[in-house]
Formats: structure tokens, C-alpha cells, sequence
């Protein structure tokens, strides 16, 4: 069997293996030991995308671009591994919040289902199963969300899912006039035709409805409404869940559309992604420093920093895009942990209102550091992941005279560190407001913590060894800005 095939298989094997599992703690090992597994294979597939540059196959033998086509590049491979790393950590933390929440072994059935979705849409290399792998993605995460059937998890989850299906129906629009244009929705075939495409207007009649269905995943200005009316609402486990990965796989498709397809326009689609990029960022980072609730302001952080991903793009680089890509492994993982780490505060607190929370510092000195690495990380304090993301960034920005998106984003690092300082005031430093509905005996289990510290390092790591990573984003970067050998391999290989 082809290893391109597991990150897909492997979750399907487990979903089937879950319909017949009836206990939740048969159902937390088959979880743990799924998600291991994934993080094996993604490790040995992006090892083998380092030594032969590409890994393509043509499912059933039939040759591109009239089969389907998986394809694993240096992208491809670096958002499998992160994401397999962040499915292992969220499945040790769902241990304990899962089996508190009693929603058995059916969690883990959504759970993996996600990951064959998310996996999916990294490995395929035919636009239309893209599509396929997002509406897998969007009904696990809806029937995630909802999960616990509360009011509030209802009405989040319904807005989640009509603005979403919106975004499916422009994907599929702009899918059909692809098709129409070209004939052909195999990545590698339609970059060889689109790049000696002059048909600009057409073409951004196609790019458009595409750019603003990504735009709605990922949680980009003015797309972004869904994502703060919805992510409170879920188990933090879900949340932390969503948090680290869903936008990301918008992103993503961003990415591989408008560095292979949509190029013949540059100066049109560089200058509006850079005007949305900024205000995403500056409207996120505000939003996030007006609220108390750790989920709201958590969430906003997430859209702000989609911008810092997108100004990459709309430099359009290689520096850039290599920021962009070493920002985004960096926030996958400090935003997931965030997430976790406002769940524990939740379960020793009974609440995430920062107003009715204090004195952590002193109770739980573990916690501080736990919350502090990702903080940091994301306001882009030194050594950590998040200053050398923004740095290879700001460094591009400058280099490619673009000041006034460079100079935003440096600002809104502002709004970042205001934000996280006030989680960090609130929660730790002050005292426990005595009028507050604490758990004094509440205690954070191993398992509980694990994950968070697992993600701490991997943030410390990414700072410490930052120029290996920088060298494997820019590798990545070149790859997709020039994707003559995605085009030749996928084209010629018949396997």
C-alpha cells in the first residue's frame, strides 16, 4: 500500500473500529493511539518528502488529469505533521474533559473523521476533492460543536454551519466556472493551463468566488462573524480542537490557489489580500482587547493573526510566503495551547469570565508557566516561535517596501501582548474576587496537563531551532511560488 494513502485511511480504519466500540475508555485508548499513529506516518511521509522533494499517486492506476491524484509536497507535508501533532495533544487532553461531558466513544468517531477531512484536503491534488474534504470537514465539526445539545452550543453551531454552507456554495460556483474555463479541476493540469492564461477578467470572476469562500474558512475581514459567535460555545476540548486547525486549512487552500492558478492578475489580487490582511489583524487584535472571556478573546487572537498569514501571501515573496508558513506551524501549535490552558483555568475556576477568576498564580505556579510560553509566543516575545515568525515577516515586508502593512502588523503586536497581559493580570496576578464561584478542590490531572506541556515545548523548540525550520519553509515556499515540478511530477507519474 502507498503511505500517501494512510492519513486518510487511518482515520477511516478507526471510525469503522469506533461504530462497534461501546466503552469511553476503550474509546480514549483508541484515540491516543490513533492520533500516535498519525503523527508516525506524517513523520515518515514528510522524511520522504524531504528526500524526494514530491510523493504523488494516482489512485486506481489512472493517470492525471482524468484520475484522482494525491499529492505531498513540502506544504502538504509540514500541515500534516503539525496537524498530527495537535490531534495527538487534543486527544490525551479529551481524556478527562471527554469523559466528564459523557459523551462516550461517538466523540471519537467525529473526532477522527475531522482528521480524515483536514488530511484530505492536505494530500489531495484535484480541486473538486478538495471540496469533498471540506464538506467532510464541516459536518464533523458541526455535529462537534453541537455535541451536549445545550442552547447555546445549538444556536453557535447553527450560525457556524449556515455561513460555512454559504462558503460551500461559492467553492462549488467558483468550482463549476473553473471546470468551464479550463475543462480539467487536477491542480498540476490547471496550473500548466493557467499560466499562460490572459483571460484576467474571467479568471477573477473564478478567483473571486474562490478567495471569498476560503476567506469565510479561514476567518478573514469581513468573513469573519461566524468564528466568535461559534467557538465559545463547544467543550474547550473542541474548541482547542478547532482553534488550532480549522481556519488553518482555509489558509492553506488560499495558499495553493493563488501561488499555482490564480497569478495572472498579481498586482490586483497582492494589493487586496494585503488591504484585508491588515484589517484582519487590527480588527481581530481590538476585538480581543474589549473582551473578559477568555474563550471571546482567544478567538478574536485567531482572526487577528489569519491576517499575519495572509500579508505573507499578499507580499507574494519568498521570504514572505516562508514567513507566512513558519507563522502559521507556530500558531497552530501556541493557539491550540491557549485554548487548553483557558480549559484548565475553566475546570479549577468553574468558569471562563477573567472577572471572576484570581490568585492562579499562587495556586497553580504550573498553570502560569503552562499560559505564559504560548503567550509569549503569540505577542512574538523572544526566543520563542512567535519573534522569529513575525521577524522573517516584518523582515519581508520591509525588504519588499510594503510599510504600511508591515507596519500595521508590528502594531498590532501591541494588541496581542495587551490582551494576553490581561488574561494574565486577571487570572493569575490579582486576587480571587471572594464574591467569585471558585472550586478550590478541583486538581488538574496529568493527562490534563500533558498536552499543554507537550505544546510549550514544541513552541520553545520552533524558537530554538529556527533557522532548521526556516530552511524548511523556504524550501516550501519556492516550491509553491515555482510549481513547475509539482506540474511535470504529478502530470508524469502514472503510480
Amino acid at each position: 500500500m502507498n503511505a500517501i494513502l494512510l492519513p486518510i485511511l487511518i482515520p477511516l480504519a478507526l471510525i469503522i473500529v469506533l461504530l462497534f466500540t461501546k466503552s469511553q475508555k476503550a474509546g480514549a485508548l483508541i484515540g491516543i493511539v490513533g492520533s500516535l499513529l498519525l503523527l508516525t506516518t506524517s513523520v515518515y511521509l514528510f522524511a520522504e518528502v524531504r528526500n524526494q522533494e514530491l510523493l504523488v499517486l494516482q489512485v486506481g492506476g489512472w493517470k492525471a488529469p482524468f484520475g484522482i491524484s494525491l499529492v505531498i509536497d513540502y506544504l502538504a507535508a509540514i500541515m500534516l505533521l503539525v496537524s498530527a501533532f495537535i490531534f495527538l495533544a487534543i486527544s490525551i487532553f479529551a481524556h478527562g474533559f471527554v469523559r466528564e461531558a459523557n459523551y462516550g466513544p461517538r466523540f471519537y468517531i467525529f473526532f477522527f473523521s475531522l482528521a480524515m477531512g483536514v488530511n484530505g484536503a492536505f494530500t489531495t491534488g484535484d480541486v473538486f476533492n478538495l471540496y469533498v474534504w471540506f464538506e467532510v470537514m464541516l459536518l464533523s465539526s458541526f455535529v462537534l460543536i453541537t455535541m451536549g445539545n445545550k442552547k447555546e452550543q445549538l444556536e453557535g453551531g447553527i450560525k457556524y454551519l449556515a455561513l460555512n454552507l454559504i462558503g460551500s456554495m461559492l467553492f462549488l460556483a467558483g468550482l463549476g466556472l473553473l471546470y468551464g474555463k479550463t475543462g480539467t479541476l487536477n491542480m498540476a493540469h490547471l496550473a500548466q493551463i493557467l499560466q499562460d492564461d490572459q483571460e484576467n477578467l474571467l479568471m477573477n470572476t473564478s478567483a473571486m468566488l474562490f478567495f471569498v469562500a476560503f476567506g469565510i474558512k479561514a476567518g478573514l475581514f469581513p468573513l469573519f462573524f461566524w468564528l466568535p459567535a461559534s467557538y465559545h460555545t463547544p467543550n474547550i476540548t473542541v474548541t482547542s480542537l478547532f482553534a488550532g486547525l480549522l481556519t488553518k486549512v482555509g489558509v492553506y487552500a488560499l495558499f495553493r490557489f493563488f501561488t499555482m492558478f490564480f497569478v495572472q492578475d498579481a498586482l490586483f489580487w497582492h494589493n487586496l489580500l494585503l488591504i484585508v490582511a491588515g484589517f484582519t489583524m487590527v480588527i481581530g487584535g481590538m476585538a480581543a482587547s474589549t473582551h473578559y472571556e477568555t474563550r471571546r478573546i482567544l478567538s478574536y487572537h485567531i482572526i487577528s493573526q489569519i491576517g499575519y498569514m495572509i500579508m505573507g501571501l499578499g507580499i507574494f515573496t519568498p521570504l514572505a510566503i516562508a514567513g507566512a508558513i513558519f507563522f502559521t506551524i507556530h500558531n497552530m501549535i501556541a493557539k491550540t495551547n491557549t485554548f487548553l490552558v483557558a480549559g484548565l483555568i475553566s475546570k479549577l475556576k468553574g468558569t471562563f469570565y477573567l472577572k471572576d477568576i484570581g490568585g492562579l498564580i499562587k495556586e497553580q505556579p504550573l498553570l502560569a508557566i503552562l499560559f505564559i510560553v504560548p503567550s509569549f509566543a503569540l505577542a512574538g516575545i523572544p526566543p520563542i516561535s512567535g519573534f522569529f515568525a513575525k521577524f522573517i515577516l516584518i523582515k519581508a515586508g520591509f525588504e519588499a517596501e510594503q510599510y504600511i502593512i508591515t507596519t500595521v502588523a508590528i502594531l498590532t503586536s501591541l494588541l496581542t501582548l495587551y490582551s494576553m497581559i490581561k488574561i494574565w493580570n486577571e487570572a493569575f496576578l490579582k486576587k480571587q474576587p471572594e464574591t467569585s464561584h471558585s472550586l478550590p478542590r478541583a486538581k488538574l490531572s496529568f493527562s490534563g496537563l500533558l498536552p499543554s506541556i507537550l505544546l510549550g515545548l514544541a513552541s520553545i523548540a520552533l524558537g530554538i531551532f529556527a533557522s532548521e525550520v526556516f530552511e524548511i519553509t523556504y524550501d516550501a515556499a519556492k516550491q509553491i511560488i515555482d510549481p513547475q515540478v509539482y506540474i511535470e511530477k504529478v502530470l508524469m507519474s502514472q503510480k
